[in-house]
């Protein structure tokens, strides 16, 4: 399968899904059909995830029309091939809690369904019903921004241009926040979003003194925290590293919080920029191809106006480092002993 290759310098995410036949209705309408988009779904048909599903990773990404693409050849589908945001299906467990499930369509060179995804944003559990219990084609592609926003949860303090710690939620548009590459920078947009706090959206905590922060960091778990080794003990072949929170997860010092409800923050200058939060670094929000949707219209044309923070390019992504070289459990450890020395 051939498609329209989108730019390797735009970002991308991965996200969790199930196909759609690990989702199958087992009471209802569509008795016995897998999931699907839209225009076929029933309310009240009852899904069941099969007791042997596989989570897999869709990598996609998204070019400067609002086209997404699978985006490698490791992951699921068929790398280049074209996917459709296509809705929202919101389904109930027994409990009464619900579950939103971003439902993605993958297609070919004529537009022909090859595959449907199903990715849940909290956690599914096999054998369980779980019944249909609303359906929104116009969230999905709001709800895919959201996720791609990086976000601090409230409470977090950042440093200011004084040297001041303020608390995320207390800061306004204009107030000016050292930055680590273009010292005090103004800030230009603040988003603000409640959501569950379960599964994708369940912020990754950074316990006091893990990084050397000062206290506990609390972020979502895409959000990229900077590290100056000082020595390469992870064996990447450079200082500088940027790494996903939630790469760092090990149960005990660096863990998902899941429950409740998060308040999550973006803060957003004229570029993306490393920030200082709990002390430690972390970068600012991004308005790329991903999470323009999560912007209010006038603030993104005031930007574009701008001529900054590019749509189209993916900011210090040279600097990201690869799940696979952090797949280890002393990798937490290394990295502050490598920064600290």
């Amino acid at each position: 399968m051939v498609s329209q290759a989108p730019d390797s310098a735009l970002p991308f995410q991965h996200l969790p899904v199930y196909v759609a036949e690990a989702l199958t209705v087992t009471d209802g309408a569509n008795l016995g059909d897998p999931l699907s988009f839209a225009e076929e779904l029933v309310p009240d048909d009852i899904y069941t995830l099969v007791a042997d599903a596989e989570e897999k990773s869709l990598a996609l990404r998204t070019d400067s029309e609002g086209q997404h693409f699978i985006a490698s050849q490791y992951s699921v589908g068929h790398e280049g091939a074209r996917v459709f945001l296509d809705c929202i299906a919101t389904i109930m467990p027994p409990s009464g809690e619900t579950i939103e499930v971003l439902v993605l369509v993958e297609v070919d060179d004529e537009g022909g369904v090859v595959q449907v995804y199903g990715a849940p944003l909290a956690p599914l559990t096999p054998k369980s019903d779980y019944a249909l219990v609303g359906i929104d084609r116009g969230a999905a592609t709001t709800r895919l921004a959201q996720l791609a926003c990086v976000s601090f949860t409230g409470g977090t303090r950042i440093t200011m241009a004084t040297g001041e710690q303020k608390k995320v939620e207390d800061l306004e548009v204009g107030d000016r926040v050292l930055t680590r590459d273009d010292g005090p920078q103004q800030v230009r947009w603040i988003g603000h979003s409640v959501q569950r706090a379960s599964g994708e959206f369940a912020p990754i905590v950074i316990s006091a003194g893990t990084l050397n922060n000062t206290g506990d960091l609390r972020v979502s778990p895409d959000h990229r925290l900077f590290v100056y080794q000082r020595q390469d003990h992870i064996g990447v072949g450079r200082s500088e590293l940027l790494i996903k929170a939630r790469h760092l997860v090990n149960g005990a010092t660096v863990y998902a919080s899941e429950g409740g409800f998060v308040d999550y923050y973006q803060i957003m200058f004229d570029s993306h920029q490393i920030i200082f939060a709990e002390g430690i670094s972390a970068e600012t929000m991004q308005m790329d191809t991903r999470t323009s949707a999560a912007v209010p219209a006038e603030v993104t044309e005031r930007i574009r106006q701008r001529g900054s923070n590019s749509l189209r390019t993916n900011a210090h992504a040279h600097l990201e480092v690869h799940k696979s070289l952090l797949d280890r459990p002393d990798a937490v450890e290394l990295l502050k002993r490598a920064s600290s020395k």
